[in-house]
Protein backbone atom coordinates (compact mmCIF):
# COMPACT_ATOMS: atom_id res chain seq x y z
CA UNK A 1 0.00 0.00 0.00
CA UNK A 2 1.29 3.22 -0.75
CA UNK A 3 2.15 5.62 1.99
CA UNK A 4 1.16 9.30 1.43
CA UNK A 5 3.09 12.33 2.92
CA UNK A 6 3.29 16.26 2.61
CA UNK A 7 6.40 18.44 1.68
CA UNK A 8 6.53 21.82 3.18
CA UNK A 9 8.97 24.73 1.68
CA UNK A 10 9.99 27.76 0.49
CA UNK A 11 12.64 29.20 -1.30
CA UNK A 12 13.50 32.90 -1.61
CA UNK A 13 15.59 33.30 -5.05
CA UNK A 14 14.87 35.82 -8.33
CA UNK A 15 12.92 34.70 -11.20
CA UNK A 16 13.28 36.38 -14.36
CA UNK A 17 10.29 34.39 -15.52
CA UNK A 18 8.16 33.39 -13.10
CA UNK A 19 5.17 32.49 -15.74
CA UNK A 20 7.44 29.67 -17.17
CA UNK A 21 8.35 28.31 -13.69
CA UNK A 22 4.78 27.74 -12.91
CA UNK A 23 3.85 25.66 -15.88
CA UNK A 24 6.95 23.84 -15.20
CA UNK A 25 5.72 23.25 -11.32
CA UNK A 26 2.54 22.16 -13.00
CA UNK A 27 3.78 20.06 -15.62
CA UNK A 28 5.85 18.57 -12.64
CA UNK A 29 2.91 18.05 -9.82
CA UNK A 30 0.58 16.41 -12.86
CA UNK A 31 3.21 14.09 -13.97
CA UNK A 32 3.78 12.91 -10.31
CA UNK A 33 0.15 12.82 -9.64
CA UNK A 34 0.63 15.53 -6.83
CA UNK A 35 -2.07 18.26 -5.04
CA UNK A 36 -1.58 20.89 -2.86
CA UNK A 37 -0.67 24.64 -4.08
CA UNK A 38 2.47 25.92 -5.44
CA UNK A 39 2.80 29.81 -5.35
CA UNK A 40 5.08 31.12 -7.69
CA UNK A 41 6.67 35.10 -7.56
CA UNK A 42 9.40 36.93 -9.07
CA UNK A 43 11.40 36.41 -5.41
CA UNK A 44 11.17 32.86 -5.66
CA UNK A 45 8.64 29.75 -4.62
CA UNK A 46 6.13 28.23 -1.76
CA UNK A 47 4.50 25.21 -1.92
CA UNK A 48 2.44 22.62 0.49
CA UNK A 49 2.21 19.10 -1.69
CA UNK A 50 0.77 15.78 -1.18
CA UNK A 51 1.37 12.50 -3.00
CA UNK A 52 3.33 9.01 -2.16
CA UNK A 53 6.27 8.94 -0.83
CA UNK A 54 8.02 7.77 -4.28
CA UNK A 55 6.16 10.77 -5.88
CA UNK A 56 7.08 13.46 -3.85
CA UNK A 57 10.67 12.24 -4.00
CA UNK A 58 10.97 12.69 -7.79
CA UNK A 59 9.05 15.93 -7.55
CA UNK A 60 11.84 17.26 -4.59
CA UNK A 61 14.85 16.10 -6.85
CA UNK A 62 13.68 17.92 -9.92
CA UNK A 63 12.52 20.96 -8.16
CA UNK A 64 16.22 21.19 -6.61
CA UNK A 65 17.91 21.47 -10.26
CA UNK A 66 16.36 24.65 -10.56
CA UNK A 67 19.10 27.84 -10.28
CA UNK A 68 18.38 29.11 -6.69
CA UNK A 69 16.44 26.21 -5.22
CA UNK A 70 19.34 23.92 -4.78
CA UNK A 71 19.32 24.14 -0.95
CA UNK A 72 15.60 24.54 -0.24
CA UNK A 73 14.55 22.98 3.21
CA UNK A 74 11.85 20.29 2.49
CA UNK A 75 10.12 19.36 5.65
CA UNK A 76 8.06 16.00 5.46
CA UNK A 77 5.07 15.06 7.14
CA UNK A 78 2.35 12.55 7.22
CA UNK A 79 -0.39 12.75 4.59
CA UNK A 80 -3.83 10.77 4.19
CA UNK A 81 -3.77 11.00 0.71
CA UNK A 82 -7.36 13.16 0.82
CA UNK A 83 -5.62 16.29 2.03
CA UNK A 84 -6.24 18.58 -0.31
CA UNK A 85 -9.05 19.02 -2.97
CA UNK A 86 -6.74 19.90 -6.16
CA UNK A 87 -3.73 20.94 -7.44
CA UNK A 88 -3.28 24.75 -7.74
CA UNK A 89 -0.05 26.49 -8.89
CA UNK A 90 -0.58 29.96 -9.43
CA UNK A 91 1.60 33.48 -10.15
CA UNK A 92 1.10 35.78 -7.72
CA UNK A 93 3.46 39.58 -6.82
CA UNK A 94 4.39 38.00 -3.29
CA UNK A 95 5.05 34.40 -1.76
CA UNK A 96 3.29 35.87 0.91
CA UNK A 97 1.02 38.45 0.84
CA UNK A 98 2.29 41.27 3.02
CA UNK A 99 1.60 44.08 0.30
CA UNK A 100 5.37 45.13 0.43
CA UNK A 101 6.80 43.50 -2.36
CA UNK A 102 9.38 46.30 -2.63
CA UNK A 103 10.59 45.70 0.71
CA UNK A 104 12.25 42.60 -0.33
CA UNK A 105 15.80 42.24 -2.29
CA UNK A 106 17.07 39.17 -2.85
CA UNK A 107 20.68 37.05 -2.88
CA UNK A 108 21.62 34.16 -3.03
CA UNK A 109 20.62 33.11 0.26
CA UNK A 110 17.44 34.38 0.44
CA UNK A 111 16.12 37.80 1.72
CA UNK A 112 18.91 40.38 2.48
CA UNK A 113 18.88 42.84 5.43
CA UNK A 114 16.48 39.99 7.20
CA UNK A 115 16.74 39.15 11.23
CA UNK A 116 19.25 36.63 11.92
CA UNK A 117 18.64 32.86 11.37
CA UNK A 118 18.25 31.27 14.71
CA UNK A 119 17.77 27.41 14.83
CA UNK A 120 15.76 25.42 17.30
CA UNK A 121 18.81 25.05 20.00
CA UNK A 122 19.83 28.87 19.39
CA UNK A 123 16.54 29.73 19.74
CA UNK A 124 16.68 27.94 23.18
CA UNK A 125 20.21 29.14 23.66
CA UNK A 126 19.54 32.36 23.52
CA UNK A 127 16.42 32.39 25.90
CA UNK A 128 18.35 30.80 28.43
CA UNK A 129 20.90 33.74 27.99
CA UNK A 130 18.88 36.48 27.97
CA UNK A 131 15.26 35.05 29.67
CA UNK A 132 12.02 37.36 29.96
CA UNK A 133 14.03 40.31 27.39
CA UNK A 134 13.24 37.92 24.85
CA UNK A 135 10.63 38.74 22.95
CA UNK A 136 8.62 35.94 20.95
CA UNK A 137 6.30 37.45 18.36
CA UNK A 138 4.01 35.47 16.01
CA UNK A 139 3.66 35.71 12.78
CA UNK A 140 0.55 34.09 11.68
CA UNK A 141 -2.79 35.08 11.43
CA UNK A 142 -4.41 35.54 15.27
CA UNK A 143 -6.57 32.73 15.08
CA UNK A 144 -4.05 30.46 14.46
CA UNK A 145 -1.88 31.16 17.93
CA UNK A 146 -5.15 30.00 19.32
CA UNK A 147 -4.41 26.28 19.44
CA UNK A 148 -0.91 27.15 19.82
CA UNK A 149 2.15 29.31 20.63
CA UNK A 150 5.51 29.74 21.99
CA UNK A 151 5.59 30.21 25.35
CA UNK A 152 4.64 34.51 26.60
CA UNK A 153 4.80 35.34 22.83
CA UNK A 154 3.24 38.35 21.43
CA UNK A 155 0.21 37.65 19.38
CA UNK A 156 -0.67 40.53 16.89
CA UNK A 157 -4.51 40.85 15.98
CA UNK A 158 -3.93 39.88 12.84
CA UNK A 159 -6.84 38.92 10.33
CA UNK A 160 -4.47 38.27 7.12
CA UNK A 161 -0.70 38.53 6.57
CA UNK A 162 -1.18 42.29 5.15
CA UNK A 163 -2.43 43.37 8.27
CA UNK A 164 1.10 43.30 9.95
CA UNK A 165 2.11 46.39 8.00
CA UNK A 166 -0.19 48.44 9.65
CA UNK A 167 0.23 47.48 12.48
CA UNK A 168 3.87 47.82 12.58
CA UNK A 169 3.02 50.95 11.06
CA UNK A 170 0.81 51.79 13.63
CA UNK A 171 3.64 51.59 16.60
CA UNK A 172 1.77 49.25 18.71
CA UNK A 173 5.02 47.60 19.07
CA UNK A 174 7.39 50.72 19.36
CA UNK A 175 8.35 49.58 22.93
CA UNK A 176 9.48 46.01 21.68
CA UNK A 177 12.47 48.15 19.37
CA UNK A 178 15.65 47.60 21.78
CA UNK A 179 14.82 43.86 23.15
CA UNK A 180 15.82 40.88 20.83
CA UNK A 181 12.71 39.79 18.80
CA UNK A 182 12.43 36.75 17.50
CA UNK A 183 9.97 36.12 14.47
CA UNK A 184 8.42 32.76 13.46
CA UNK A 185 5.37 30.96 11.89
CA UNK A 186 4.74 27.60 10.91
CA UNK A 187 7.11 26.88 7.71
CA UNK A 188 10.10 30.09 8.03
CA UNK A 189 8.72 31.76 5.27
CA UNK A 190 6.12 34.33 6.95
CA UNK A 191 8.55 35.14 9.38
CA UNK A 192 11.60 35.61 7.41
CA UNK A 193 9.63 38.34 5.25
CA UNK A 194 8.36 39.84 8.61
CA UNK A 195 11.98 39.86 9.85
CA UNK A 196 13.03 42.28 7.40
CA UNK A 197 9.89 44.75 7.46
CA UNK A 198 10.79 44.83 11.39
CA UNK A 199 14.18 45.43 10.72
CA UNK A 200 13.49 48.38 7.94
CA UNK A 201 10.91 50.07 11.02
CA UNK A 202 13.84 50.18 13.21
CA UNK A 203 13.75 47.17 15.49
CA UNK A 204 17.37 47.21 16.45
CA UNK A 205 17.72 42.87 17.06
CA UNK A 206 15.26 40.90 15.33
CA UNK A 207 15.97 37.09 14.36
CA UNK A 208 13.69 34.69 12.61
CA UNK A 209 13.51 31.13 13.61
CA UNK A 210 14.88 29.11 11.10
CA UNK A 211 12.40 26.17 9.57
CA UNK A 212 9.76 27.72 11.80
CA UNK A 213 7.38 25.97 14.01
CA UNK A 214 7.98 22.81 12.12
CA UNK A 215 11.38 22.41 12.24
CA UNK A 216 11.41 23.18 16.17
CA UNK A 217 8.55 20.66 16.95
CA UNK A 218 10.53 18.32 14.92
CA UNK A 219 13.72 18.77 17.62
CA UNK A 220 12.17 19.50 20.77
CA UNK A 221 8.38 17.65 20.34
CA UNK A 222 6.70 18.67 24.06
CA UNK A 223 9.89 19.22 25.67
CA UNK A 224 10.59 23.21 24.19
CA UNK A 225 9.33 26.55 24.31
CA UNK A 226 6.20 25.38 22.28
CA UNK A 227 3.04 25.04 24.49
CA UNK A 228 0.01 23.30 22.25
CA UNK A 229 -1.16 22.21 18.39
CA UNK A 230 0.26 23.49 15.10
CA UNK A 231 -2.77 24.61 12.88
CA UNK A 232 -2.02 23.89 9.35
CA UNK A 233 -3.81 24.44 6.18
CA UNK A 234 -4.96 21.59 4.85
CA UNK A 235 -7.62 18.95 5.64
CA UNK A 236 -5.46 17.70 8.74
CA UNK A 237 -6.54 20.99 10.42
CA UNK A 238 -3.70 21.08 12.94
CA UNK A 239 -0.55 18.54 13.85
CA UNK A 240 0.81 17.39 17.31
CA UNK A 241 4.49 17.31 18.25
CA UNK A 242 4.37 14.35 20.56
CA UNK A 243 2.12 12.55 22.97
CA UNK A 244 2.01 15.00 25.65
CA UNK A 245 0.48 17.81 23.57
CA UNK A 246 -2.15 19.73 25.02
CA UNK A 247 -4.02 22.17 23.12
CA UNK A 248 -4.37 25.61 23.94
CA UNK A 249 -7.62 26.34 22.69
CA UNK A 250 -11.64 26.20 23.88
CA UNK A 251 -14.38 25.25 22.37
CA UNK A 252 -16.57 28.22 21.39
CA UNK A 253 -19.83 26.64 23.00
CA UNK A 254 -18.45 24.29 26.11
CA UNK A 255 -14.79 25.62 26.39
CA UNK A 256 -13.58 21.94 26.48
CA UNK A 257 -9.81 22.11 25.49
CA UNK A 258 -9.76 20.99 21.56
CA UNK A 259 -7.75 22.37 18.34
CA UNK A 260 -9.95 21.40 16.35
CA UNK A 261 -11.56 24.39 14.05
CA UNK A 262 -14.74 23.58 12.22
CA UNK A 263 -16.89 25.72 9.79
CA UNK A 264 -20.64 25.78 10.06
CA UNK A 265 -23.00 24.26 7.91
CA UNK A 266 -22.99 27.20 5.52
CA UNK A 267 -21.74 26.04 2.15
CA UNK A 268 -20.00 28.94 1.38
CA UNK A 269 -18.96 29.55 5.05
CA UNK A 270 -15.31 30.73 5.46
CA UNK A 271 -15.47 31.38 9.25
CA UNK A 272 -13.06 29.07 11.09
CA UNK A 273 -14.76 28.33 14.58
CA UNK A 274 -13.07 26.71 17.71
CA UNK A 275 -15.24 23.06 18.41
CA UNK A 276 -14.88 20.25 20.76
CA UNK A 277 -15.57 16.38 19.46
CA UNK A 278 -18.82 16.76 20.92
CA UNK A 279 -20.24 20.23 19.70
CA UNK A 280 -18.56 19.87 16.39
CA UNK A 281 -21.34 18.24 14.73
CA UNK A 282 -24.22 20.74 16.11
CA UNK A 283 -21.98 23.53 14.63
CA UNK A 284 -21.76 21.45 11.32
CA UNK A 285 -25.55 21.38 11.53
CA UNK A 286 -26.35 25.41 12.06
CA UNK A 287 -25.30 28.84 10.78
CA UNK A 288 -22.79 30.76 12.66
CA UNK A 289 -23.38 34.20 13.06
CA UNK A 290 -21.18 35.66 10.65
CA UNK A 291 -22.56 33.59 7.73
CA UNK A 292 -26.38 34.83 9.21
CA UNK A 293 -24.96 38.57 9.33
CA UNK A 294 -23.20 37.93 5.59
CA UNK A 295 -25.75 35.93 4.06
CA UNK A 296 -29.56 36.22 6.13
CA UNK A 297 -31.25 34.17 3.66
CA UNK A 298 -28.52 31.04 3.57
CA UNK A 299 -29.13 27.66 3.52
CA UNK A 300 -27.51 25.33 5.62
CA UNK A 301 -26.12 22.32 3.22
CA UNK A 302 -26.45 18.94 4.60
CA UNK A 303 -23.04 17.53 4.08
CA UNK A 304 -20.07 19.90 3.86
CA UNK A 305 -18.21 18.58 0.92
CA UNK A 306 -14.64 18.18 1.72
CA UNK A 307 -13.94 21.03 -1.37
CA UNK A 308 -15.21 23.31 0.76
CA UNK A 309 -14.10 22.76 4.36
CA UNK A 310 -10.35 22.55 2.94
CA UNK A 311 -10.37 25.38 -0.02
CA UNK A 312 -8.82 27.37 2.25
CA UNK A 313 -5.36 25.34 2.39
CA UNK A 314 -5.22 26.48 -1.69
CA UNK A 315 -4.80 29.72 -0.54
CA UNK A 316 -2.91 29.54 2.19
CA UNK A 317 0.67 30.37 3.29
CA UNK A 318 3.11 28.78 5.72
Amino acid sequence: MAVHKIVLFYGFAPLADPRAVQLWQRALAERWDLRGRVIVAEHGINATLEGTVENLKQYVKTTRTYPGFENIDVKWSDGSGADFPRLSVKVRPELVAFGAPEALQMGTDGVQGGGARLSPQELNDLVARRGDDVVMFDGRNAFEAEIGRFRDAVVPDVATTRDFVDVLDSGAYDELKDRPVVTYCTGGVRCEVLSKLMVDRGFSEVYQLDGGIVRYGEAFGDDGLWDGSLYVFDDRRHVEFGPATVPLGRCAACQAVTALYENCGDPSCSTLTLCCEDCAATHREGRCDACITERPGGTVRETRGREQRVEGALHATV
